[in-house]
């Protein structure tokens, strides 16, 4: 019969050895199981970066937040061409510029919600972001008479959380994949349109995912439709 306390004595270090072996080899199963790192994949909440079409469009979309100048040559050229784009405004836009929320609603389009007052989304909580963004809705139906139902977080951050409220409000958050950038060259109308061009149709991006949304400043001289 064998004496196992003696046993335990003289291997000793190598029951060690596999002792540890065993746990390190737990721990990495744990860490990378399929299951695990698949549960935690789909846990991760985003807004919508673009959707699935047959035919090669793109959205535009602008975010209004600061002064109104541009918005009636912006809402012309959008007319000429027979063009609609979804605009996020800030609350206090609205209550700024009220005459531009309806004639932006009155030209055919979307007046959807970017806040009330353009705050960091990720240091709020989550009553503190459906009450901001219940506040820009109201603010916004009141003039257009139509309820948002798109919401884009300000500076384009959010996380989980974020998400989730903005989804547990029945709303859908929208980011997007093409923006010009923040220097002054990409101001100009060739420097615009060369993006696009990079970005969609020499195939950066699938041809059949179109952006919600394509997202400049407003620039009248620029805009156009994009096919």
């Amino acid at each position: 019969m064998i004496d196992v306390r003696s046993f335990m004595l003289k291997y000793r270090k190598l029951i060690s050895a596999i002792g540890m072996i065993m746990i390190v080899a737990a721990i990495f199963w744990t860490v990378n199981s399929p299951m695990i790192v698949g549960a935690s994949a789909t846990q991760r909440q985003l807004p919508i970066y673009s959707v699935q079409r047959e035919d090669k469009v793109v959205a535009l979309s602008f975010d209004a937040a600061w002064g109104n100048e541009d918005t009636q040559a912006l809402i012309d050229i959008l007319n000429k061409y027979k063009v609609n784009t979804t605009f996020f405004v800030v609350g206090d836009w609205v209550d700024r510029y009220p005459e531009s929320v309806k004639a932006l609603a009155d030209a055919g389009n979307e007046v959807m919600n970017h806040s009330s007052s353009h705050a960091h989304f990720s240091a709020l909580t989550r009553d503190q972001i459906v009450a901001d963004i219940t506040s820009c809705n109201e603010r916004i139906e009141a003039i257009t008479g139509v309820r948002p139902t798109l919401f884009r977080c300000p500076y384009g951050e959010y996380d989980d959380h974020v998400i989730a409220a903005v989804r547990g409000m029945g709303m859908e958050p929208i980011q997007w994949n093409v923006e010009r950038s923040h220097t002054a060259e990409t101001y100009e109308e060739s420097s615009v349109i060369r993006k696009m061009n990079t970005e969609l149709i020499q195939g950066k991006r699938d041809a059949h995912r179109f952006p919600l949304s394509l997202y400049w400043i407003p620039i009248p001289s620029a805009t156009r439709p994009c096919r």
